[in-house]
This record gives C-alpha cells, sequence and structure tokens, in this order.
C-alpha cells in the first residue's frame, strides 16, 4: 500500500487516524465488510466525509448538545464514520444508548433494542447498512424515537436521505441517475475506487457519476433501492433474483425476509423464504400466489425471529442459507413444485 495511503484499520485509534489524515490532505483506505464478496480496501479522500459532516448534523438534528452511541464495531464504515463525525464536532462518545441523544445502527440492531426495551423516547435513531422497512421504522417511532435512514456505501458515501425505505431522496450535493436499473451517483462524497489492483463492484463513469451495481427507480424524486442483484438462486435452469422476491415478500408482510437457495437433487435448488416474523406466513404465501411469477415463488417455507447478523450488525445472509441448507432449521411450509399450493 503506497506510502501516502493511511490504512485506517492497522492503526490503534482510526477515528484519530481520520481526522489526522483530514487535516494534511491524505487519502485513507477503508475496508468494507465483506457482506456480499471478499472485503477489499475502498480508497477516499478524508476530506469526503468531513465535508458531509455539515449536512449530516441538519438532518439528524445533531448539534452542541448530543451524545451519540454507535453500538457496532468500528471496522464498519457506517459506524466508523459515525464515530469520526462525533470527535470532529467535539460531541461525547457514549456505550449505552440509554445515555445517547443519536444512536447510529442497523435495522437488525434496532429490532434488537426495541426487543429488549430499551427506552428510545427523544432520541434519534440514524439507521443504515440495510434498508429500512417502513414497518420497522413505525415501530421505532411508537416507542418515541425520531428515525433517520440513510443509503450509500463504502464506494459512494451518502446517496439518499430519508425515514425509511419508501422515503429516500437524493442526500445534499448529490446528483442521482438510474441507468439500465442501476443507481448511480454524482458527488463530492465519492472514493477513489480500490486500492491497489483490486477488482469490485464500483465503476466511475467518465462523467463523474459512480455506481456499486445496486438496482433501484428513481420516482417523483424518491429513490427506492431493490438490492445488488448480483445474488441469485438457478432452480430447474431458471435463474431467481433474491432481491425481487424478497421486495414483493417484504412489502406484503412488513416483516424482514430473507430468500434463499435449498439444495433440491432435481433441480439443483428450490427457492426458500426464511421469515423473522411467524405471524406473517399466511401473508406471505399469499403475496408469493399474487405477486410473484410461479418461477419465483418460493417452495419451502422457514421461520427464524432472531435472524443472525455480522459483526458489522447485518443479517448474515451465509449463516441463514446454511442453517436452512444443513437442515438444522426445520420448514414451516412448503409449496407444490409447480408453486400451485
Amino acid at each position: 500500500m503506497p506510502d501516502l495511503l493511511l490504512d485506517v484499520a492497522a492503526t490503534s485509534d482510526p477515528v484519530a487516524a481520520v481526522l489526522a489524515a483530514s487535516d494534511r490532505g491524505g487519502l485513507i483506505g477503508l475496508r468494507t465488510s465483506g457482506t456480499t464478496s471478499r472485503p477489499r480496501v475502498v480508497v477516499r479522500t478524508a476530506a469526503s466525509w468531513v465535508d458531509s459532516f455539515l449536512r449530516v448534523s441538519e438532518l439528524a438534528g445533531i448539534d452542541a448538545s448530543a451524545r451519540v452511541c454507535v453500538p457496532g464495531p468500528l471496522s464498519a464504515t457506517m459506524n466508523l464514520f459515525a464515530a469520526v463525525h462525533a470527535r470532529y464536532a467535539g460531541l461525547p462518545l457514549v456505550s449505552s444508548p440509554a445515555d445517547a441523544t443519536h444512536i447510529h445502527l442497523t435495522p437488525a440492531t434496532l429490532l434488537g433494542l426495541l426487543r429488549e426495551g430499551v427506552d428510545l423516547r427523544a432520541r434519534t435513531v440514524v439507521v443504515a447498512g440495510d434498508r429500512l422497512r417502513p414497518a420497522l421504522a413505525a415501530q421505532a417511532r411508537a416507542a418515541g424515537a425520531r428515525v433517520a435512514h440513510y443509503y450509500g456505501a463504502a464506494e459512494l458515501s451518502f446517496v439518499a436521505w430519508g425515514t425509511d425505505e419508501e422515503d429516500l431522496r437524493p442526500f445534499p450535493d448529490v446528483e442521482v441517475e438510474i441507468r439500465d436499473g442501476r443507481v448511480w451517483a454524482r458527488s463530492p462524497f465519492l472514493s477513489r475506487g480500490y486500492a491497489g489492483d483490486e477488482k469490485g463492484p464500483f465503476t466511475l463513469a467518465g462523467d463523474g457519476f459512480a455506481t456499486v451495481g445496486d438496482r433501484g427507480r428513481l420516482a417523483d424524486g424518491v429513490l427506492t433501492v431493490t438490492g445488488r442483484g448480483s445474488e441469485a438462486v438457478v432452480t430447474g435452469g431458471v435463474t431467481v433474483h433474491v432481491d425481487d422476491v424478497e421486495e414483493t415478500l417484504r412489502r406484503g408482510t412488513g416483516t424482514e425476509v430473507v430468500v434463499v437457495g435449498v439444495p433440491h437433487p432435481r433441480f439443483g435448488a428450490l427457492v426458500a423464504a426464511v421469515l423473522a416474523d411467524p405471524a406473517a406466513l399466511a401473508a406471505a404465501r399469499r403475496t408469493a400466489r399474487t405477486g410473484l411469477p410461479s418461477g419465483q415463488r418460493p417452495r419451502r417455507w422457514f421461520v427464524l425471529p432472531q435472524l443472525p447478523v455480522t459483526d458489522a450488525g447485518k443479517v448474515d445472509r451465509a449463516a441463514v442459507a446454511d442453517l436452512v441448507a444443513s437442515g438444522r432449521l426445520a420448514p414451516v411450509g412448503t409449496t407444490s413444485e409447480d408453486g400451485s399450493a
């Protein structure tokens, strides 16, 4: 790694390292979580983070009286950003959500706090790292929290901000376009790509727009992100993109759904849906019958109220797939192979 590029993960205090790099106008290397692929080192200027701090403070309602909690590990870029922002603004970082005014977390971590009965009254939860479904956002608001949600990526930084996945509008100073069904963004917050000869989903066009391949729609100024689109189940020679199935089932049930493949001797794999809420099974099956083509309908149904998460607080899709494939998670329903029942 070049001397001018600071590998933040190799430092004893990554927050101080980013701020020091900002002071000298240097480059920083940020390791991605590797949730959907192997980890890479994303290269960006420290200024590309610092320049967005004022906008984040305005959108999240962060002022000099704020106390910030970042319950996830700083190895996740969204958490490191929040911690750097807090220290830059001179705000205390507290370890307990109960002592905070602002909590930066993933949807899975937010759900855990709600299930634990953590007092969220008069607190702002800033949710990222995965799509925040409206039902979970409403649950947090019912518990007294103010909810903010943003979409971005380690390579792109902020792209859109709102209150849940159905209320995302382009972040200030960010231009968003949909090209061939993919989300592209142009802003002062983009990274420079990957260290060395690393390859990855980040693509920078000649006009300054970049993408990481996430699929989405833009209508009336609202951005809907439907997923990376790279994960698929091949069943009987048909390729089923799991994002499409998950989006339909989540909208029909209001609960978290993870779609994976179950090995099958004849078809290679069957589409399986793992629900976080057992009460949503009937609605999910009804939604599959009415809202999905036959070839995309799940043939196996599972319930897993406590979805496993990665160290970064995101749903661990690989762990879910392993539970299903190994037989350690028993199905709660099946659908005939022709999708008729």
